[in-house]
């Protein structure tokens, strides 16, 4: 068997195992959190519309009236583009939010990935929020979410190539891809995290974290490193840390750059 046919037939193997862990995977180990979701009241105009799917760069928006626990349906991007796009200003003078609104899905937190892969695609609804026990939203999952965890993670056209992949919040504190390059890291913020003593062939700032905890730490959770920095994991899945904030301690704290 040549390289590549052994490669192929890995991948195989590795996506029937991510297949048959979805069926005991929950719907909280993979939705976004409440506070990173995207939505827009149903009383904003297209103009205000348009800047939540700009800025957000998203195709599906989820809309409530008063509060993001009173949801009312979802506009996708296609249907604004379609009826106001086209045809000028008399057109977009017609706007109406509640012409456009899709049904949603709502789903509890405990209910396992596979199901919610198999009920989104008999409804044809790729969108669904999540909803705790008071009928309070707990987060949202899309269809792209759940067949990233059969094949990995999914780039389209409106990812950035290249993103930076930190950005300072507040001296000494770092949000942080967990896929960010350690060494490129230390070089841009001028600090040493000391990652070729603590693991071996570790080349994210993911990887280390993973390292220091020996298993994939879950969403909230603080790791300390041995030079008392805190790596707080800010998204993870039960397969990869996806977001971090490096907290740099006491007088390790790099200057503000």
């Amino acid at each position: 068997m040549t390289a590549l046919a052994q490669r192929a037939a890995a991948e195989e193997r590795a996506m029937l195992l991510n297949v048959i862990r979805m069926r005991d995977q929950r719907v909280e180990d993979v939705m976004i959190p409440r506070a990173d979701i995207v939505a827009a009241p149903d009383t904003a105009s297209l103009d205000e519309l348009v800047s939540v799917f700009r800025d957000a760069s998203l195709t599906r928006v989820p809309i409530y009236r008063e509060t993001l626990d009173d949801p009312v349906g979802f506009v996708h991007l296609k249907d604004l583009a379609f009826a106001y796009g086209f045809d000028g200003e008399e057109a977009r003078k017609r706007f109406e939010i509640g012409r456009h609104l899709r049904p949603l899905l709502y789903v509890p937190p405990s209910m396992a990935t596979a199901k919610l892969l198999e009920r989104m695609q008999a409804s044809r609804r790729h969108i669904a929020l999540v909803i705790d026990e008071y009928g309070g939203v707990d987060g949202l999952v899309t269809i792209e979410d759940l067949v990233e965890q059969i094949v990995g993670d999914i780039d389209d056209e409106h990812d950035d190539a290249d993103p930076i992949p930190w950005r300072q919040e507040a001296p000494g504190v770092w949000l942080c891809d967990a896929r960010a390059d350690i060494a490129a890291f230390e070089a841009a913020i001028g600090v040493s995290l000391d990652a070729e003593t603590l693991a071996e062939d570790v080349d994210t700032l993911g990887g280390l974290v993973f390292a220091l905890s020996h298993r994939v730490p879950e969403r909230g959770e603080v790791i300390r490193h041995p030079a008392g920095h805190d790596f707080e994991v800010l998204d993870a899945d039960p397969r990869r840390i996806k977001r971090l904030r490096v907290i740099f301690g006491g007088r390790g704290a790099p200057d503000d750059r």
